[in-house]
């Protein structure tokens, strides 16, 4: 039995934990990492990186290397059973908007790999075979049984998926359902009767098929509906390849990954508890449609990492730290909302919908590829999946006036082609956008940045924006009023 401390105790060694590892050594936090498995995820499992998340990887210096490991999906292709109605771009739906206008297909596994081999060339590591068995609030801290250690920490955060230990041993709850039917999910090489380089999505009647192409000549991930009379689950990998083949049309040469399970739609009733706070599939999980699990935990990792170092270094106050629930859970309860809709109407085996979903398929979808790709719908539906559009409560002018959501402030910073490469940096910046030039900027000792008119009219000329480290939009001001404004804003 030994005694060890650090600053941050992170449970469990996923993407969430990985990330956070990740920005918290960046950051200059003393973490310590420990897994209850013997090394990093194996299966493929969680599959899209939204564009979000890979302006996160590109903060954090390993974009180029995580798209030069990933498959591009370039499109949506649309259909119903064997029929395909065409396909719908993803770049023009995303232009102008963020630097990453498609999908990128990269497995789970390959971003642990990455994420992990980054968290070791900064000195960093995960204690892996190391299950933490109890955890309790002390005075100044944290205390923890982690395998045959006792670990002092400052806080804990439970990255340690559905079955969190840290969430149980907390006695947080954990509200939601599970889907009475369940999902076979399967990794096909030299798989045919797909539209290449788009993700085909072919829902319709009693079956559904969603599929992603992977790295790697003809390698797909299939995923499908298995419904109580298969016999609730037991559905095995050649029942499935019939089924593709006979209603599909889709044919495959071997399975790398085949598994069956339910679908939850669960979210923690607190991600914070004192010292104690929940990130990723510990704090929420929902349905694989829309892609968006992975990325929320990765995006809950790095909102939190900011606010734990900026207490620990004492430039905010331990209630700064409440930020982050009021900030993330909102978010994590609209997803879990929104995908069990989506899938239910997916999914419902209700004759209505059934013949809804036949009878509006093949009217709908060729549509879809004609208008959406020039139409406002279309982007605005972009940066919902993509997960760019994400808004925060962060001070009074979040809202405007007439009680509308500010299309700046509390949003990630808009992209103007050239001005996320200063967030690298990782620190409060002030920025202006054309109009400002010869004006003094707030003294408030931060990096000022000033770039050409933005082309998106969502940055005004004449202002200046207060931008977190996260890259979200504190304050925007006009010159006189910038240096009040901001100080109050970086107060709150």
């Amino acid at each position: 039995m030994t005694e060890l401390s650090c600053e941050v105790l992170v449970v469990g060694a996923g993407p969430t934990g990985l990330m956070l590892a990740n920005w918290l050594t960046r950051l200059g936090v003393q973490v310590l990492v420990v897994d209850g498995k013997d090394g990093p995820t194996r299966e493929s499992r969680a599959l899209v990186v939204q564009a979000r998340s890979l302006e996160i990887y590109d903060q954090l210096g390993i974009g180029d290397e995580v798209l030069e490991a990933a498959r591009r999906a370039e499109g949506l292709a649309p259909g119903t059973g064997a029929r395909v109605f065409g396909r719908i771009p993803l770049g023009p739906l995303g232009k102008g908007v963020t630097p990453y206008p498609f999908l990128e297909v990269l497995e789970q596994s390959r971003n642990e790999e990455i994420l992990y081999d980054n968290l070791r060339k900064h000195g960093g590591d995960v204690v892996w075979e190391t299950p933490v068995t109890a955890v309790v609030q002390v005075e100044d801290g944290i205390e923890a049984k982690v395998g045959n250690h006792t670990v002092r920490a400052r806080f804990c955060v439970g990255c340690d998926g559905t079955n969190s230990a840290v969430r149980k041993a907390r006695r947080i709850a954990f509200e939601g359902s599970t889907s009475a039917h369940r999902f076979y999910v399967l990794d096909a090489a030299a798989a045919a009767g797909l539209v290449t380089d788009a993700v085909n999505v072919r829902p319709g009647g009693r079956e559904f098929l969603l599929a992603f192409p992977m790295p790697g000549h003809g390698n797909w991930r299939l995923i499908g509906l298995v419904r109580d009379e298969d016999g609730d689950g037991a559905l095995d990998e050649e029942d499935v390849r019939s089924r593709l083949r006979e209603t599909f049309a889709v044919t495959y040469e071997q399975a790398r990954w085949f598994a069956t399970y339910r679908v939850h739609h669960r979210i923690a009733a607190a991600f914070r508890d004192g010292p104690f706070f929940l990130a990723g599939d510990a704090g929420h999980v929902h349905s694989p449609v829309g892609a968006q699990g992975m990325n929320t935990g990765l995006q809950d990792a790095h909102n939190l990492a900011f606010k734990l170092a900026d207490v620990l270094r004492g430039r905010r106050k331990d209630s700064w730290l409440d930020r982050y629930e009021a900030e993330r859970r909102p978010v994590a309860k609209t997803l879990v909302a929104t995908t069990d809709r989506l899938f239910q109407a997916i999914t419902s085996d209700r004759r209505t919908a059934r013949v809804l979903r036949s009878a509006l398929i093949p009217v709908v979808a060729p549509l879809a590829t004609r208008v959406l790709p020039r139409s406002a719908g279309g982007s605005r539906l972009f940066q919902y999946v993509s997960q760019v559009r994400i808004h925060y409560p962060i001070g009074p002018d979040a809202r405007t006036p007439d009680g509308r959501r500010d299309p700046v402030i509390g949003r990630r910073l808009p992209w103007a082609g050239g001005n996320f490469g200063v967030l690298r940096t990782a620190d409060w910046q002030i920025h202006g956008y054309g109009g400002v030039e010869g004006t003094e900027a707030p003294d408030l000792g931060l990096p000022v940045h000033i770039f050409p008119a933005a082309p998106t009219t969502y940055l005004k000329p004449g202002f200046f924006y207060l931008v977190r480290p996260d890259g979200f939009v504190a304050s925007r001001a006009e010159p006189a009023d910038a240096e009040a404004k901001f100080r109050h804003a970086m107060a709150v």
